[in-house]
């Protein structure tokens, strides 16, 4: 178990992110005494991000709005 202090986490994560990175667990320590572990995720889930135009087509369907219509509603 690698060892840092909260002036580590704050000032180097990307170091600690490489240690996460490679499996390793790092033991936060504030004055000595231990205030966190940090251990990697089990699982890493790739980012869908949402279908936007999906969204909008199935609540607007092909309309297409006039310009005082837009005016009108803001």
């Amino acid at each position: 178990m690698k060892t840092a202090t909260v002036r580590d986490l704050r000032n180097n994560f990307s170091q600690l992110e490489t240690w996460l990175a490679e499996g390793e667990q790092i033991e936060i320590r504030k004055r000595g005494q231990t205030v966190a572990v940090l251990s990697a995720s089990a699982e890493k889930k790739p980012f869908n991000p949402p279908d936007i135009m999906a969204r909008l087509k199935s609540t607007w369907g092909d309309r297409v709005f006039s310009a005082a219509e837009v005016a009108e509603m803001r």
